[in-house]
């Protein structure tokens, strides 16, 4: 088991936008933008944090280090914000075949290191 990420919650200027600062990065250096599911059809972390926020409500996603924008309906945050907040907190704490985040779970092979 992971341990949950930190997370806290900055409106921004345009009251559709909010801003999701983690204590941990999410990304390399690459800015990824996903404003549908098909967009977030990878396996990364923030390919499968955007599926589930895009899920919850959300119209896009942006993701930078540790930092993810995420834009939907004004009048839907009141109940989008804790859902968000939550999806962000708990998005590393389970590894293995369950989570989903295995080799096996993802159908990769596993290729054994040689032995020296």
């Amino acid at each position: 088991m992971g341990q949950p990420i930190t997370v806290t919650v900055r409106k921004g200027a345009n009251p559709q936008i909010r801003f999701f600062d983690c204590n941990r990065s999410l990304t390399g250096m690459a800015i990824e933008v996903y404003e549908s599911a098909a967009d977030a059809a990878g396996d990364r972390p923030p390919d499968v944090l955007a599926r589930r926020l895009l899920g919850a409500g959300a119209m896009k996603v942006t993701i930078y280090s540790n930092v993810a924008v995420v834009e939907a309906h004004e009048d839907s945050w009141s109940v989008l914000e804790d859902k968000a907040k939550t999806i962000l907190e708990h998005l590393f704490e389970f590894y293995g075949d369950n989570a989903g985040w295995s080799f096996e779970a993802r159908g990769v092979p596993v290729v054994p290191s040689p032995v020296k």
